[in-house]
């Protein structure tokens, strides 16, 4: 086995989840308990991370569909909460990555992420200088589980599935990727990262 990259999801995993008072403040300003504006994002969020449409548009036409129509004052303010609860880094992730990459193997970012949002990744995390490669789902029009974002990433990497280790929170994305031969994983925390990372042998040995 020669491993060559390690890749991140990015949100709750370099991230943490949103808080509970995030998704109580989204609660309030949309009008809609969290179980139903999770049930629409998981069925309506691909345009918007594809890059389709800004967060206004997206929250614009998805409470449209409980006929919910907000200002555009509102609108605004529902789509920076969604995204204000996606900032808090776990620096307990940032350090493991940082010892990926002092190990020796390359750092990447494959991550469903809309364009609002990007800029504020680029600029606000402290490691971003030391990714050698980040596959954005807005900057490709492809989200994750679909092949077609993963067959990028392998082409940004220059290298095999077989030699690219993937972590995500989401089993649904690990599971593509294993299908196609990535090593995937579903995170559980950095610790248990690191575990399996040296459970692979190698230089993960000396995380």
């Amino acid at each position: 086995m020669c491993i060559s990259a390690v890749v991140f999801d990015y949100g709750g995993v370099i991230c943490n989840l949103p808080s509970p008072e995030n998704t109580a403040q989204l609660e309030r300003l949309t009008g809609l308990p969290a179980s139903i504006i999770r049930e629409l994002n998981r069925k309506f969020r691909g345009d918007w991370d594809r890059g389709l449409c800004n967060g206004v548009d997206f929250y614009r036409r998805m409470l449209a569909g409980k006929n919910i129509f907000p200002d555009d004052k509102t609108l605004l303010k529902i789509a920076e909460t969604d995204m204000n609860g996606w900032k808090q880094i776990n620096p307990d992730s940032i350090r493991l990555l940082l010892d990926i990459k002092a190990a020796g193997f390359r750092l990447g970012i494959l991550s469903n992420m809309p364009f609002d949002f990007l800029d504020w990744v680029r600029e606000n995390i402290v490691i971003f200088d030391q990714i050698d490669t980040a596959v954005f789902s807005c900057e490709e029009k492809t989200i994750k589980p679909e092949s077609a974002i993963y067959e990028i990433l392998r082409e940004k990497l220059n290298c095999t599935f077989a030699q690219i280790v993937f972590f995500d929170d989401l089993m649904d994305n690990v599971s593509k990727a294993q299908e196609l031969g990535i090593i995937g994983c579903q995170w559980n925390g950095p610790q248990e990262a690191e575990k399996f990372l040296k459970s692979l042998g190698g230089g993960f040995t000396a995380l």
